[in-house]
């Protein structure tokens, strides 16, 4: 079981995210990374899931062309924001979560 301080910092990285995408959380995970494993994990998740949703955003704002991609760019904005939340309650409970749709760039 993680502590409290694991956990909460691995919260962090999700918490922060919401108002700064990449740096925020990349400053947490390099300076924790060492220390926890389970601090670790939740940086590498989600950058993954940074990486994949910004693939996925740009290949919606290219089918907007299609009219089909503004459908798109808003369902994958919102599933953004609800797996970001959902990510930081289950890193706060100290679970590790797996978001769904993500291809794992850093392993």
């Amino acid at each position: 079981m993680p502590t409290n301080d694991e956990r909460l910092f691995a919260m962090l990285i999700y918490l922060i995210s919401l108002f700064f995408p990449v740096l925020g959380p990349l400053i947490i995970w390099l300076i924790k990374r060492e220390e926890s494993p389970f601090v670790d994990y939740h940086g590498k998740e989600y950058l993954n899931f940074f990486l994949s949703y910004t693939i996925y955003t740009i290949i919606s704002g290219i089918l907007v062309l299609l009219l089909v991609g503004i459908i798109l760019l808003i369902v994958v904005g919102i599933a953004a924001f609800i797996f970001t939340i959902i990510a930081m309650v289950k890193a706060y409970g100290g679970e590790e979560y797996r978001f769904p749709l993500v291809i794992h760039f850093i392993k």
